[in-house]
């Protein structure tokens, strides 16, 4: 393979350090050109001392001096704060990792997306709040989407014949996370801690707590619309704890498609790095004989409601998901500083979704404003709940 031009979006995080492992298992195929982190001024400074890029960025810029700090003597380009990131994101490469979780990611995800290129997508939230805006950005540019996310990816791989006219659904598996067979009742008393607790996959906070919601999963049902153009109606959710199918396609013709792999993101990471080749990664190898049998039940969108928002919101459009999202992302913080409880998130969402509705958003300021908006009657609700 010709070497691959790289930048990476949130380097620091679970997926860009991920990405970045698999780099440095791959010497030769890449090279890194911009590395885009948050907070963690100790870790950047070791990746970018490890792969010498041309820029390194650091996303909050009063830890800039601390950046230049650490790399004193290294001889490197650095620069701090939001016109710092987009200038870096902007940068024309071939692959970029857009992982910087959260409305965040927006704004340098687009950035990328304006020079063409492949865009390896793990920010799902910027495809659910501003879905119309990305994909008119992806279509201009004549830059190619590669899903990152386990379950997109795997509906990606079993679609890669090209039939998709054929398609007559798609099946996302979710783990059910870490509550799947708790009460409405016990689901009232969830602690922070025990919702960080995954059992199956190791994630940062946010995530693992929309996973403890099923919130991730809503939010992929909106994402999956998007990338492949289908309603909500055709687009399934099944419970399968085991992890083991990610994601499956049905055929017209009775024909049903699915990728299997062990729970480890570097697989889809992987994948979308070296596509359309593939390159080794040291994952583990599935054993199916070990795993002895798959399970697959419906969800229980009583006890997780964020199934049937998520789906609400797809069929409102316009703004919806955006407002979904926002709510979404201020309830699980307040969670996590221990302000509201478990099933107060859902709540909070489905209040704010109720007031503000589905306005249009025909440009990035329309989805910011919205986005904004959201998140301030979701930080009033659960000053409520925390009064």
């Amino acid at each position: 393979m010709a070497v691959k031009r790289i930048t990476i979006l949130g380097s620091t995080g679970s997926v860009g350090t991920q990405t970045l492992d698999l780099i440095a298992e791959n010497p030769g195929l890449y090279e890194v050109c911009a590395l885009i982190g948050g907070r963690n001024v100790e870790l950047l400074a070791a990746q970018a001392k490890q792969f010498r890029p041309s820029i390194t960025v650091i996303s909050d810029e009063s830890l800039l001096p601390a950046l230049r700090e650490a790399l004193g003597g290294e001889n490197l380009a650095v620069a701090g704060g939001r016109d710092a990131v987009l200038e870096a994101a902007g940068r024309k490469v071939d692959w970029t990792m857009s992982a910087i979780t959260g409305i965040a990611g927006l704004e340098p995800t687009l950035a990328a997306v304006r020079h063409g290129g492949a865009i390896a997508f793990a920010c799902k939230e910027a495809l659910v709040s501003a879905g119309d805006v990305f994909l008119r950005a992806i279509e201009e540019a004549n830059a190619t989407l590669l899903p990152v996310d386990s379950e997109h990816n795997a509906i990606f791989q079993a679609m890669a014949d090209g039939n998709g006219k054929s398609v007559e659904k798609i099946i996302l598996t979710a783990s059910g996370g870490p509550f799947l067979k708790y009460s409405l009742e016990e689901m009232r008393g969830i602690t922070r801690e025990a919702a960080l607790r995954h059992p199956v996959w190791s994630m940062g906070a946010k995530i693992s707590i929309d996973s403890a919601t099923m919130f991730n999963k809503g939010l992929e049902i909106i994402e999956a619309a998007r990338l492949f153009g289908l309603s909500s109606a055709r687009i399934e959710v099944l419970v399968h704890p085991q992890s083991i199918i990610h994601g499956m396609v049905c055929y017209a013709d009775g024909s049903v498609l699915a990728q299997l792999g062990s729970p480890d993101m570097r697989i889809p990471i992987a994948h979308t790095l070296a596509w359309p080749q593939r390159i080794a990664t040291k994952a583990p190898r599935l054993d199916l004989a070990a795993a002895a049998r798959l399970e697959f039940f419906a969800p229980d969108e009583v006890r997780f409601p964020a199934l049937r928002l998520a789906r609400e919101a797809l069929q409102a459009g316009h703004g919806a998901p955006a407002v979904l999202n926002a709510a979404n992302e201020i309830a699980v913080a307040a969670f996590l500083e221990r302000k509201i409880g478990f099933l107060d998130i859902a709540r909070i969402v489905e209040i704010v979704m109720g007031r503000l509705g589905a306005p249009p958003v025909d440009d990035l300021e329309a989805v910011l404003a919205l986005d904004a908006e959201a998140r301030g009657q979701a930080r009033a609700l659960t000053a409520e709940k925390a009064a």
